[in-house]
């Protein structure tokens, strides 16, 4: 993946306004060679939480755009289009590492789905405080899968720009709803 990050005092800051990074045929490998059966067993189970909740994400903006045209549904489209390329950083991952996505992906699926659905009948205000609801839970679940498991070095970058663009949406919501 091109790098879109600055190294500043040991800790990378990436630019979130990049919505879909650009992947090169020689960034995708095999991984897992080499690793303990222990070390695997937690990046599998990091990977697959992150592959069920970026899904319920997606569906989560995708069920809150409605045919308006507006700043709102705009920035709902591409904070949908971001999330969708989290899924895609996941599963290649899980493929990398010769593993599957979950089947109980379906059931985050349907949850995104109703809490998607059921806070744009509520209303803008609602979206905005859903999307920053969600995006908080998101922060937290990468600092703590970040800190709990040894992942290669490739996994960790993505993940951290997975991260750093969570934020800028709960950022973002926060402004409009502010405004």
């Amino acid at each position: 993946m091109e790098e879109h990050y600055q190294e500043t005092g040991g800790k990378r800051a990436y630019d979130t306004s990049i919505v879909r990074p650009q992947i090169r045929i020689e960034d995708f490998k095999q991984r897992g060679q080499g690793m303990s059966p222990k070390r695997l067993k937690g990046i599998r189970k990091g990977l697959l939480t992150f592959h069920n909740l970026e899904t319920m994400a997606v569906n989560i903006y995708k069920f809150q755009i409605t045919n308006e045209a507006s700043e709102h549904n705009r920035r709902l489209i591409a904070a949908m289009c971001n999330e969708m390329t989290h899924v895609q950083d996941f599963q290649i991952k899980l493929f990398e590492y010769g593993w599957k996505p979950s089947i109980l992906r379906l059931m985050y699926w349907i949850v995104g789905f109703k809490i998607g659905f059921l806070s744009r009948l509520m209303g803008k205000k609602i979206i905005l405080k859903t999307g920053i609801w969600a995006e908080a839970k998101a922060v937290h679940h990468y600092d703590k899968l970040l800190k709990t498991i040894d992942w290669e070095e490739g996994t960790r970058k993505i993940i951290e720009k997975d991260q750093a663009d969570e934020r800028g949406h709960m950022e973002t919501w926060k402004a409009l709803l502010s405004a």
